[in-house]
């Protein structure tokens, strides 16, 4: 479906969703080198202008992946919340805007529309939003998490510290790690990642971690970011592994 707009003396057409969302999002010299990108700010602004008219349940209906040869899409679309959906089902991209940003809606409000909201309803709304925006509506969102210690508390931060080497050397990441506690970083999680993604290496780097932590009853958490399947063999070997973390984003 196409979607257009006259703006003073300039018309501009968009011939489906997917590139109404692409020249809508603000402008990244990635999506230039893609070819994605509008072409002048003026488009940009036109597909920003029909996006925001565009009713959120849309998504819904015309979809910018067919879940029918993506299993992620699909996976998504059999997972919406109708009823928690139900709260914002009947407004716009621009009013859903609105919504979010409204004194009245809290965590709580939030937290309970996560589960009828998809992936592209989000990316909408973010292409209409400032920084200050999304600022203010990541403001809201509260989520406190705990291990050896409490994370997501208001008015606090915690941060990672990334003491990686070269070579996996653990005498090198111990004085790495000594450096950043020093600088009073760490208290989220010390995470490294392993310059080669082999059991051996993760395992020795896990435990190395989990002696230094148990030792001075350090308040924090440690991860080996090896691939997926490399931290579930530590697992499975007995192997003393704090967080799991592997990146998932895109499709099929």
């Amino acid at each position: 479906m196409p979607y257009s707009v006259k703006l003073k003396h300039s018309f501009f057409e968009f011939p489906d969703l997917k590139s109404l969302m692409a020249k809508a999002t603000p402008l990244r010299s990635g999506d230039q080198l893609a070819g994605l990108a509008a072409g002048s700010a003026q488009e940009r602004i036109a597909a920003q202008l029909i996006l925001a008219d565009l009713p959120l349940d849309t998504f819904l209906t015309s979809h910018l992946i067919e879940p029918e040869i993506d299993e992620v899409s699909r996976l998504i679309l059999d997972q919406h919340d109708k009823e928690a959906f139900a709260v914002v089902k009947n407004l716009s991209v621009g009013q859903f805007r609105d919504w979010l940003l409204d004194y009245s809606t809290d965590a709580e409000k939030l937290s309970e529309l996560a589960s009828g909201l998809t992936p592209e309803m989000v990316a909408a709304v973010s292409k209409i939003m400032s920084n200050q925006d999304l600022i203010l509506v990541a403001s809201k969102c509260q989520v406190v998490t705990q291990f050896r210690g409490t994370i997501g508390l208001k008015g606090r931060l915690s941060t990672r510290l990334q003491p990686n080497h070269p070579t996996d050397d653990p005498l090198g990441i111990a004085a790495s790690i000594l450096d950043g506690l020093l600088l009073g970083s760490g208290d989220a999680v010390i995470g490294i990642n392993p310059a080669t993604d082999s059991l051996a290496a993760l395992e020795r780097l896990t435990y190395m971690l989990a002696e230094l932590i148990d030792s001075y009853k350090i308040p924090t958490q440690s991860c080996v970011l090896g691939h997926i399947t490399t931290q579930i063999q530590a697992i499975e070997r007995g192997v003393p592994v704090d967080l799991v973390f592997q990146s998932i984003a895109g499709t099929q």
